[in-house]
């Protein structure tokens, strides 16, 4: 790293927060302590330890704006050659790479050690291992081979486990089920968006499915497979007894609009139809998440399975009265 370790010097002060917000990816990162909130909300039952849940989000968050950060200082050469990234902070030279680091390091470490101090260890290490996963697996990955959005689907199904652990102090199956919504989730989003930029990740170097021979059709044709999934994904919420009757509705529809994008997405296969499956990915999470978190508080689910991770257990289902 060649910058100096401050902004450029025609960067005014009262730019910073603009250049952090961009840098870190904020709505991104938001998204993130959604899911973390919702992992958290739904391992509590009916008591919810309020300051408990205000460290693990504010320690999820400072992990996830780190990541992000160091994502973009990993890659800014590489973002200079994309239109759709060359704005970026690092990239258009409105902050250095040191700057940007030395920001991003002192996000993570307070992250890690919020979790660790004011919540639990198994919160802390799950988002210790998430954002190494992100910079030293995910990101090098993108020019290495088209396996790296699996890479980053893990990254992004851990947050709710995250949420999870921090009241149970545990992953039973129902945090699983929740990761794995979030898993299959990120494959249409995300295929959807590289189908859109394919030729500017090519360009840069980046290793994306839809830019690869043949890669356009398989491209269409998993976004329509894991759309598919996400509907008994959905239901299984329901029958793990984390929701009720109105998020298994809720989920179906929602699955099901999903998955009438995609359809037309793998029989068109142009920019319109990604394009159209991409935005529905960003309403389908938001309203399944809003969905999941009434359901769970105003329709209690009787009988909620918990599975205790002591091999010599049994599974035994807990009363919303105890």
């Amino acid at each position: 790293m060649t910058d100096a370790i401050s902004a450029k010097p025609d960067t005014r002060m009262g730019d910073l927060p603009s250049l952090y917000a961009t840098l870190t990816k904020m709505r991104l990162s938001i998204l993130v302590v959604i899911t973390t909130f919702v992992g958290y909300l739904m391992a509590s039952g009916d008591e919810i330890l309020w300051l408990r849940l205000l460290f693990t989000v504010l320690g999820t968050m400072a992990c996830a704006l780190s990541a992000n950060a160091l994502n973009q200082v990993f890659e800014t050469d590489r973002d200079r050659l994309m239109d759709r990234t060359k704005g970026r902070p690092t990239p258009s030279g409105a902050m250095s790479r040191q700057h940007a680091f030395i920001f991003a390091v002192i996000l993570g470490y307070a992250g890690v050690f919020t979790l660790a101090m004011l919540v639990n260890i198994y919160a802390a290490g799950l988002a210790l291992g998430t954002l190494l996963l992100y910079l030293l697996a995910y990101t090098p990955l993108k020019v290495i081979s088209t396996f790296n959005t699996i890479v980053g689907a893990i990254v992004g199904a851990i947050p709710p486990m995250i949420g999870w652990v921090a009241v149970r102090d545990s992953l039973e199956i129902q945090a699983w089920i929740l990761a794995g919504i979030l898993f299959i989730w990120q494959l249409p989003h995300f295929l959807s968006l590289a189908w859109m930029y394919r030729d500017q990740y090519a360009g840069a170097g980046f290793r994306m499915l839809p830019g690869v021979p043949g890669g356009e059709t398989i491209t269409s044709e998993i976004v329509l497979l894991t759309t598919l999934l996400l509907i008994p994904l959905g239901l299984s919420v329901t029958l793990s007894g984390l929701a009720g009757v109105f998020f298994a509705v809720v989920a179906t529809l929602l699955g099901l609009g999903f998955t009438w994008y995609s359809i037309k997405f793998l029989l068109k296969r142009d920019r319109r139809s990604a394009r159209s499956t991409f935005l529905f990915s960003l309403l389908y999470l938001p309203v399944l998440l809003l969905a999941m978190s009434l359901n769970r508080q105003i329709i209690p689910s009787d009988g909620l399975v918990v599975v205790d991770m002591n091999p010599d257990a049994a599974i035994q289902p807990r009363s919303q009265d105890e």
